[in-house]
């Protein structure tokens, strides 16, 4: 692509978006306490406002990775994607009230701390090594994506912009504590919905109306919502997308320990609930409104595929493709859709940082080393540091793992599950134990990872695609034909059941190994006949505080009898 279309005006708007967005974090950084505390560098003080911190709920996964992957996912799948919204929906009331309060009601640095409390150390380091590798492969294609961006628009060559986009987000990420990383989600989130909205009017004045949109997408097969389909194999349907939407988001929102830190970062409970709740909308309407620039797009190049015509060398480009192709007459647009990946993506890494930094000095370092305290805030912005080093190495990676949507997916999935089973364990059931839990966690991120990544896969089959329209070589092209029966069925299934697939595998295992082999709980080796409520989900605590109120006085009595006192 001549990179002529990325003008003046265009580096500007770009550069003074990266410096507001840097000026964020300097200003954080030398205000108030400037972060001499891990509480102050990691929690913001526990006395952040609601908005900021559901807005960040919603920036943190769903950034340069939903830009670009769910406008390409809509243009050449179709728009049965949208259904996961639904998901969305069903998760949240399950995150606020039968997850997020345990996690508040124990306040710890580390989501990891819980698992210990309520199993025992082992397990806490085990899901404490699996949700780090699992933030690095995601962040390493959250820094290969805005890399694409970055070449397709301005022909700078992929491995520089890796190089760049990373020491810049490295920098970032050792600058900023959680209030800067907070705040500046804010301005992520504007650009997002600038660059999408952007997409949605021009595409709708070069058609001649928002309704052609829906036109041009009806007549090539894009409105696809009505796939019910209960085979597995089957990519998208209505079952894999809510249920496997279902259980991905609880992966994420109810568990995964990058959105717990920013959770804790206000007051009280009902706080942190209101900013999931809030979260909720903004999500959605991010999601919504991408899905529908990707069948805008499709709209404007329904009779000239830019990929099947050489335009693109990446179904990730097309957004970025459109925005260069159709708004370069307003000099600085372009700009403003660069800077809107490029912060999105210091924004995602920024929090992953510091949330890792966070399970590294509490999980891993405190256990076998003393650190004075004067130098456990310096130690956390080093380990933020390396940790930005590391994701600069796996994105050169992240271009084999295929589209940007589905890799991030495939990875939470993968590893999400697995972990999301293991907390469910630990606070809906009593009976389950340490080995159990270690048994299931491992064997079923064995097979979810097994699944995800075995080969050979089939390829993934587009809608039909014409070039008819170009001014080269114009044809309809038909979606490939494929025969089932060539690939194993494991690696035909869809990557939206991997999570459910870890999830079940892990309850189930875990029930049987921890009933087949009892153990000692955590609270039996302490003397305690019953465990502590504040570590189940909260029906299950109440019914537990009941239970202990009504053994206490017969207690009580055996005691008084033991002693002599009464008859």
């Amino acid at each position: 692509m001549d990179n002529a279309v990325f003008g003046v005006w265009d580096y500007i708007i770009m550069a003074a978006t990266m410096v507001a967005s840097v000026a964020i974090g300097v200003y954080f950084r030398f205000s108030g306490g400037k972060q001499k505390t891990n509480e102050e560098y990691l929690l913001a003080d526990r006395n952040m406002a609601v908005f900021p911190v559901a807005v960040s709920l919603m920036a943190s996964f769903m950034s340069s990775i939903t830009l670009l992957g769910v406008s390409a996912e809509n243009y050449y799948y179709g728009m049965i994607f949208v259904v996961i919204n639904i998901s969305y929906g069903l998760a949240t009331p399950i995150c606020t009230r039968l997850y997020l309060p345990v996690f508040f009601g124990l306040q710890k640095t580390s989501t990891y701390e819980y698992l210990e409390l309520r199993f025992g150390p082992n397990i806490r380091m085990l899901a404490s090594l699996t949700y780090t590798l699992q933030m690095l492969l995601y962040n390493g294609i959250v820094l290969y994506a805005p890399a694409i961006v970055l070449e397709s628009v301005t022909g700078l060559d992929r491995l520089i912009s890796i190089f760049v986009v990373g020491l810049v987000c490295t920098f970032y990420s050792t600058l900023g504590g959680m209030k800067a990383v907070l705040f500046t989600d804010i301005l992520q989130s504007f650009l997002m919905f600038a660059a999408i909205f952007s997409v949605v009017v021009f595409s709708s004045i070069e058609l001649g109306g928002f309704t052609q949109i829906f036109v041009k997408a009806s007549e090539g097969g894009r409105l696809n919502f009505n796939n019910f389909s209960p085979d597995p194999t089957e990519r998208h349907t209505w079952w894999s997308l809510i249920i496997g939407g279902l259980i991905t988001y609880l992966s994420l929102y109810a568990v995964n320990h990058t959105q717990i830190q920013r959770l804790l970062t206000v007051s009280t409970l009902s706080r942190s609930q209101w900013c999931l709740w809030w979260s909720w909308p903004v999500l959605s309407l991010l999601s919504i409104s991408t899905c529908l620039s990707g069948l805008a797009i499709y709209a404007v190049y329904k009779d000239c595929d830019p990929f099947n015509d050489g335009k693109i060398t990446s179904v990730d480009q097309l957004l970025p493709y459109y925005v260069v192709d159709a708004m370069t007459q307003y000099p600085g647009l372009s700009g403003l859709f660069v800077a809107g990946i490029f912060s999105a993506s210091l924004s995602t890494i920024s929090s992953a940082c510091n949330s890792l930094a966070a399970v590294t000095l509490t999980d891993y370092v405190s256990r076998w080393f003393t650190i004075r305290p004067s130098y456990i805030a310096w130690a956390t912005k080093l380990a933020a540091c390396v940790y930005g080093l590391m994701f600069l190495g796996l994105a050169f990676l992240a271009e084999y793992l295929g589209g940007v949507l589905q890799a991030a997916l495939t990875i939470f999935g993968a590893v999400g599950g697995p972990l999301l089973g293991v907390f469910t364990l630990g606070m809906f059931t009593t009976y389950a134990t340490e080995l159990g839990a270690c048994i299931s966690l491992v064997t079923g991120m064995a097979m979810t990872l097994w699944i995800s990544f075995g080969a050979p896969r089939p390829p993934i089959r587009k809608l039909p695609l014409s070039t008819v329209g170009c001014a080269v070589n114009g044809t309809i092209i038909d979606p490939v034909e494929i025969n089932p029966d060539d690939y194993f069925y494991l690696y035909r299934i869809s990557y939206m059941w991997t999570s459910p697939i870890g999830f079940l595998w892990v309850i189930t295992v875990g029930s049987v190994v921890s009933l087949a082999w009892r153990q000692q709980q955590p609270w039996q080796r302490q003397g305690r006949a019953t465990p502590d409520p504040a570590l189940f989900t909260p029906p299950l605590a109440r019914l537990l505080q009941r239970r202990a109120e009504k053994e206490k006085p017969a207690v009580q009595c055996e005691l008084l009898k033991y002693n002599g006192i009464q008859d």
